[in-house]
């Protein structure tokens, strides 16, 4: 979450946490709970609260009402960001229709508060600009937003139809947000796809030429990243764009194995994967930032790796690879592993 927030622009000054067997109806947070909160604010000197869930309309106005400062959930600011990071006219589209899938069900009070509060996270987009509309102008803005998108949907299936004659394989990458997905792609394609250390910083699918160990060719996609929690109106508005792991022939799953909770990062995207039909896609897991790993223990090795996840609930199987896409490591073992694939997947049962 304080990650999400930095990639927002927001300086984390505090966190508070709590255990509640069902969230306040009016507050999300217990009573006692929402006093420290109010406490905070004169030393923390915060203002934004940010929640690490979906907060509802009621919920929201309540909060702002009583804490004086603007209150967003965990969906407004992974909006907020995906507001930021959309390039392509394909993606802005995305991203503003599931602005405005969030934001009908909070008209009611939503215009006000936030002419009140004025700009920033949480606030981009039809926000800004769109206060005195109307639910039934909502409405009618998702659906044009639905056949521009449907049209653009329509366009991308010619080209599956023209790669399909070609025969070309496809490997798509997919992982967690920050995983490194658009460095590998840039190590094993030369592409110049945009990479920064923050999450969400590719959103547009990118497809880039391969050039196999046999001189083979494929085609590699790059993916939006994975995240925990991701909110419904996100899977449903990049329909279209998760609409290449259906075509893949094969999914690259990439694993920041530095990360402290590297094995319930895996699990999630495994989880959405399911959730989209694609558990059975043929895949390989590479188990990225290994350079890092080595600048803090000289000991690790592949089965190290392997090991490493495995007793963290990962399959260690024998499509898992070790790599620094970084430093372009393991990356030869990675194209056999994806050679080896894509053969045994183009032989008849």
């Amino acid at each position: 979450m304080a990650q999400l927030a930095g990639t927002a622009g927001v300086a984390v000054v505090g966190k508070l946490t709590q255990r509640l067997p069902v969230p306040s109806k009016t507050h999300y947070l217990g009573k006692g709970k929402l006093d420290e909160l109010l406490s905070l604010k004169s030393s923390a000197n915060y203002s934004v609260v940010i929640f690490d869930d979906e907060l509802s309309p009621l919920q929201q106005q309540k909060l702002e009402d009583t804490l004086q400062v603007k209150v967003i959930d965990r969906s407004a600011l992974i909006l907020d960001i995906f507001a930021k990071r959309a390039r392509t006219r394909e993606g802005q589209l995305q991203v503003e229709l599931a602005q405005h899938q969030y934001l009908l069900p909070r008209l009611a009070g939503q215009w006000s508060h936030l002419e009140r509060l004025g700009g920033g996270i949480g606030t981009r987009g039809p926000g800004e600009s769109q206060l005195e509309t109307d639910r039934r102008l909502i409405r009618q803005k998702i659906n044009r937003l639905k056949a521009q998108l449907e049209e653009t949907r329509r366009h991308r299936e010619l080209y599956r139809q023209y790669r399909r004659k070609s025969g070309i394989p496809i490997v798509a990458i997919v992982g967690y947000t920050n995983a490194g997905k658009s460095t590998l792609l840039n190590a094993l394609s030369q592409a110049d796809v945009f990479v920064e250390d923050k999450l969400f910083a590719t959103l547009d699918p990118t497809t880039r030429r391969l050039t196999l160990p046999d001189k083979s060719v494929a085609l590699i996609t790059d993916t939006v990243g994975f995240i925990r929690k991701l909110p419904p109106t996100i899977i449903t508005a990049f329909r279209a764009t998760l609409e290449e792991l259906n075509e893949a022939s094969m999914l690259l799953h990439v694993v920041d194995l530095t990360c402290h909770n590297a094995a319930e990062q895996w699990q999630t995207v495994e989880d959405i994967l399911s959730d989209l039909n694609l558990a059975d896609k043929p895949r390989i897991t590479a188990l990225n930032k290994i350079d890092l790993l080595l600048d803090r223990n000289k000991t690790w090795d592949e089965q190290t790796a392997i090991n490493f996840l495995s007793d963290r609930s990962h399959p260690a199987k024998s499509n898992t690879v070790l790599i620094s896409a970084a430093k372009k490591w393991g990356l030869s073992k990675l194209l056999e592993l994806i050679h080896h694939t894509l053969t045994q997947i183009a032989q008849p049962a």
